[in-house]
């Protein structure tokens, strides 16, 4: 597989998730727990264990380690198909660089540690995990709650503290563990464009996660981005703008990305209702541009969206010739656009 590039970004944030000031014994403030198939959420608690200095100190007599406040699931329950999870606040992450620490304690039917990135719901997300009495480390596409595993065998040891970076750049994964940059291939995956992020383990997995922290470009919607890019890829184009009703604008359909900025959230043309609502193509001409709008299908092929594209016109211009033009870049804007939900 082709070595896969993970530019810094030009403009990036950072968090860090520090449970010092979090009292002992209490479930983790700004985290939301949940579960992932059957039975209960598990019990997540800041505790207090030992954990590895930063700097490890010159005399080989000193100690090693100090307290530190860690998150951990507590909570025993042998079902098979139980996956605890934490989300990690309420932010939603495209591109980052995400590190965490993570020991495996204890566990009778399992003995698991993971994070779940890129989280859609329950049943779309991906995660990377380990194991300690399998002895395996994977990655997962969850995708409507078909797993898809890719991973390998590996020695993962119980008790002790592991390094896990996990870095995305647009449908790129690139994963390792301990500071092996070879833990697993690097992937290429572009179902889902951003989402949530959290802890995860399995059945009654006793599991802690400390020293987390991300580094993330600030979003702007998917669909934007691919505005852009269309842009940029087609510089005879005049325009590209996508329309769309969202959960937030309800039947109300209006402009969600432009390369006019200042159109987005502006109400769309009436045309595009029709678009979306018969699944049709809508062409008009003027004097000195060709306006084709398309519809934009979701996974099941119904029409969600209405992408219009503006191009200059020339003498002998016909309808069948502008969407001649058009049907590459909407061909191109439908393999993106997998996942709706992505787009705003």
């Amino acid at each position: 597989m082709a070595a896969l590039a993970f530019a810094t970004p030009l403009f990036a944030a950072e968090r860090y998730w520090d449970f010092t000031d979090n009292p002992t014994n209490q479930p983790p403030t700004n985290c939301f727990s949940t579960i992932i198939g059957e039975g209960k959420p598990g019990t997540w608690k800041v505790i207090r264990d030992e954990f590895p200095l930063a700097l490890q100190p010159v005399d080989p007599n000193a100690p090693k380690t100090a307290p530190k406040s860690v998150v951990a699931q507590l909570a025993w329950d042998h079902t098979d198909e139980h996956f605890p999870l934490l989300i990690l606040g309420d932010e939603t992450y495209g591109d980052f660089t995400f590190r965490t620490k993570f020991k495996i304690v204890d566990g009778l039917s399992e003995q698991i540690a993971g994070i779940a990135f890129r989280i859609q719901d329950e049943k779309n997300y991906y995660y990377v995990r380990a194991s300690a009495l399998g002895n395996t480390f994977n990655f997962y596409e969850v995708s409507k709650g078909e797993r898809i595993p890719a991973g390998k065998a590996m020695k993962i040891e119980r008790g002790v503290w592991h390094d896990l970076l996990i870095k995305c750049a647009g449908p790129n994964i690139h994963i390792e563990l301990d500071g092996n940059t070879n833990t697993l291939p690097d992937i290429i995956n572009p179902i889902f464009a951003a989402g949530k992020i959290g802890y995860l383990t399995k059945s009654d997995s006793i599991s802690y996660f400390a020293d987390t922290h991300i580094t993330f470009t600030p979003r702007e919607p998917f669909a934007q981005v691919i505005v852009r890019d269309v842009m940029r890829e087609n510089p005879r184009l005049i325009g590209v703008k996508i329309s769309m009703a969202t959960p937030k604008t309800k039947n109300d359909i209006r402009m969600i990305a432009s390369n006019n900025e200042k159109e987005i959230g502006a109400p769309a043309e009436k045309t595009d209702a029709d678009v979306i609502n018969r699944g049709v193509n809508y062409f008009r001409k003027d004097k000195e541009n060709v306006y084709v709008t398309v519809p934009l299908r979701d996974r099941n092929g119904d029409p969600v969206a209405a992408v219009q594209f503006v191009m200059r016109s020339f003498p002998g211009q016909t309808e069948e010739n502008a969407m001649t033009r058009a049907l590459p870049m909407i061909k191109n804007i439908q393999k993106r656009a997998l996942a709706v939900e992505n787009l705003y």
